[in-house]
This record gives C-alpha cells, structure tokens and sequence, in this order.
C-alpha cells in the first residue's frame, strides 16, 4: 500500500482548512497554538502514519505551500 511525507510551508499557510476538508484519512488540523508570520494558524500533520499519499490536499490547496512525497510499499 503507498504512504506518503506531507510537508508544509507553515510560513506561507493562510489556515483556510481546505486541505482538512479534502482528506480521505482525516490527518489534518490547524496548529492551535502556533501562528505564523502572517497571522495565521498554519496546517499540519495529526497522524502521518495514515497518509495513503493520494495528494488531494496539494491539489486544492490555493496558495501550493504542500508537497506529498509518495512512498511506495
């Protein structure tokens, strides 16, 4: 089964939770306690061991701050 590495460019990510409401594994929030430079709670990771690597959260993400390193198993 594949895997995948999300990463986030925090710096640039306005927290619009386009990528939360588009993953099929449910792996992704907000950083509550986190804001970054521009004033915004930066998306992230809850459980990378679950991400099948399908990259919906790449492809709706407005501002291109994720990239999804797949991981063939």
């Amino acid at each position: 089964m594949a895997k995948g590495k999300i990463v986030f460019e925090e710096e640039r990510c306005k927290g619009c939770e386009l990528c939360i409401s588009v993953c099929p594994a449910a792996i992704l929030s907000l950083k509550e306690d986190v804001i970054n430079s521009k004033g915004f709670h930066p998306a992230y990771v809850v459980n990378e061991e679950k991400c099948t690597g399908c990259s919906n959260c790449a492809a709706i993400c407005p501002d291109v701050v994720i990239t999804v390193h797949r991981i063939d198993k």
